[in-house]
């Protein structure tokens, strides 16, 4: 059950649907959750003090209080923004912030996408990945404690002292300390004839972070911020430039030579990535890799819902809209401008400026009804693929079988290297109620398992077949488990929900289930990675298909760099007409030749 507020929503079956995001939709509600927050009576913040619980956005009752009130549903808006992941929700809530009108359509009952939650007999769990980066309280690369600062709140987080424990062939054993010095001693003491070319290489990734961290992070398609901080950092600037086309396995391979060690490199950047080191962009992997122990790891308490839950919270009392239950089905276009959007009850909404949190494969494959699809578009999926989905496993088991100094988060590749980026070739496993016990009823742990999968795996079965295969996938993945770390695991299973490439795309809305781009062949960093703008006047893209690319911090840093984009294009910022034009040409052609 999936609690919002006070009330309990009892989810009516769903014979079609996975269970574990059948138990966070439910069944549609009632029509008065389909209401909009009017913007003439301010809703009492719901989520200030340091340590209280979010409250869902969409109750009942603040419904009731705003229709009641005679806030009706607003037609025209500064920006709309399509879907509530935290891209989306971070780029809307820096665009209210600053004065704008906005309204952000999710077309489930609760915010997050990705980032949401749900709630199973006392469990409460993460949908999606439970490493939260950008949470710290110093440096500018703490992007949602400054989004979530930008609309008045704040959330208490648990430090992970471990980021994560890599379990690997060889019986190599690597944790990733909280403490730098602390990782770095005990990758020399794995391997020492490369204690050197360990030095140099993560050195090498600081001197991309401190750049980065120096930085006002805003919009990079927005000129007068460019020069600006060029002219207060330019040797900053210029590290940043002469790294954009770089990725990390051919800076990692100028200082080490140790197969194994690269390998173990591949997978630090598969975590990043879901692909190897040499198709990582240098620039994702630096900010990753020293973020864990610049500003750390931080569990927010209660889950990683909460994130999501604050930010639209914080929406509302800024006066802006989330409407739940509105499937947008297609961006309304008038004479090449993108003008507003048409949901799937008929019912259309106009804005200066549309902003899409949906892929982009989704965003010009469905949203946008065009006979052929943008020059700049075709660029892109030249250049990059989908990224496969994930299978999931969310379960419930007895305390007693993890051992007490068990870490929070875990990477399983038992047997051979070459399986890392083979579907169900490696395990990410995450144990939140190791840092927040409140997540689970006493006396048990959670365990969110994912590992990669194609959808194709998963067509062509009919209901039976497909959720015997899932039994049987998530069987095989569950032993694993239980003979690398955990004797015993099968026995302890108090609850089990398996999800498929099929559960992500369908309640996730994401094109087969993938998480973002991956590249087709070896790329040149980030120079083949779109931005906010798009080829089509007033529409703009946000979230892990645009720069910088997957992860919470990189979909945070998208949604900042969209609503400055689109708050200088609204008139919120200052601008340029004619450096943005030079710039944008210029950007798009650096697309060209990557």
């Amino acid at each position: 059950m999936l609690r919002m507020g006070p009330q309990l929503l009892t989810p009516s079956p769903a014979p079609d649907a996975d269970g574990f995001i059948r138990r966070c939709l439910g069944s549609p509600p009632p029509a008065l959750w389909r209401c909009c927050f009017g913007r003439r009576r301010a809703v009492r913040p719901a989520f200030r003090r340091a340590g209280r619980s979010p409250t869902a956005v969409l109750t009942p009752e603040r419904a009731a209080e705003r229709e009641m009130s005679g806030g009706g549903m607003e037609r025209e808006y500064d920006a709309i923004v399509i879907g509530s992941g935290i891209g989306g929700l971070v780029a809307a809530t820096q665009l209210a912030a600053k004065g704008a009108k906005v309204l952000v359509l999710e077309k489930y009952v609760i915010p997050g996408g990705s980032s949401g939650y749900y709630e199973r007999d006392g469990f409460t769990f993460d949908v999606g990945s439970s490493v939260m980066f950008g949470f710290s309280d110093k440096g500018n690369l703490n992007l949602i404690t400054q989004a979530l600062e930008a609309v008045g709140h704040k959330m208490q987080v648990i430090p992970d002292p471990t980021t994560v424990h890599f379990h690997l062939p060889g019986e190599l054993s690597v944790r990733v300390h909280r403490g730098y010095n602390e990782f770095i001693a005990e990758l020399i003491n794995k391997f020492p004839h490369e204690k050197e070319g360990i030095h140099q290489f993560y050195n090498e990734c600081w001197k991309i972070f401190n750049a980065l961290n120096s930085l006002e992070l805003k919009s990079l398609e927005e000129p007068l911020y460019l020069f600006g901080q060029f002219f207060k950092k330019p040797l900053e600037c210029l590290t940043l430039a002469y790294y954009l086309p770089q990725n990390a396995g051919d800076v990692a391979r100028k200082f080490i030579k140790d197969p194994q060690l690269l390998s173990f490199i591949d997978a630090e950047c598969f975590i990043v990535s879901t692909v190897n080191a040499l198709q990582t962009p240098m620039i994702n992997a630096s900010m990753v890799l020293c973020d864990r122990h610049f500003g750390g790891i931080n569990y927010p308490i209660g889950g990683v819902g909460g994130i999501a839950k604050a930010l639209a919270n914080g929406l509302v009392d800024k006066g802006s809209n989330i409407l739940y239950k509105s499937n947008v089905t297609s961006i309304l276009l008038n004479n090449g401008k993108a003008v507003g959007v048409r949901l799937s009850d008929g019912r259309e909404f106009f804005a200066t400026t549309v902003i899409s949190n949906a892929t982009r494969w989704d965003t010009f494959g469905k949203l946008v009804k065009m006979d052929d699809l943008p020059e700049e578009e075709k660029n892109f999926q030249r250049i990059y693929v989908k990224a496969p989905s994930f299978l999931s496993i969310h379960m419930g088991v007895k305390a007693t079988v993890l051992p007490p100094d068990t870490d929070c988060h875990h990477f399983i590749l038992e047997d051979d290297w070459a399986n890392l980026e083979k579907p169900y070739g490696s395990i990410f496993l995450s144990i939140p109620t190791v840092l927040d016990s409140s997540l689970a009823p006493e006396g048990h742990h959670i365990l969110h398992i994912f590992t990669t999968s194609c959808i194709e795996d998963w067509k062509g079965l009919g209901s039976k077949d497909y959720e015997k295969k899932k039994e049987l996938v998530a069987d095989k993945i569950i032993s694993r488990l239980e003979t690398e770390l955990f004797p015993g695991l099968k026995s302890s299973i108090v609850l089990k929900e398996v999800g498929t490439p099929k559960t992500h795309r369908r309640f996730l809305a994401r094109d087969n289930g993938t998480y973002g781009p991956m590249p087709r062949k070896v790329p040149k960093g980030l120079l083949g990675m779109p931005f906010n703008t798009t080829a089509i006047d007033g529409l703009y893209c946000v979230g892990d298909s645009c720069f910088p690319g997957q992860g919470v911090i990189a979909v945070a840093f998208s949604g900042i760099m969209c609503a400055h984009r689109v708050a200088a294009d609204i008139g919120l910022e200052k601008r340029s007409p004619i450096l943005d034009a030079a710039l944008l040409r210029f950007l798009g052609w650096l697309r060209t030749i990557a």
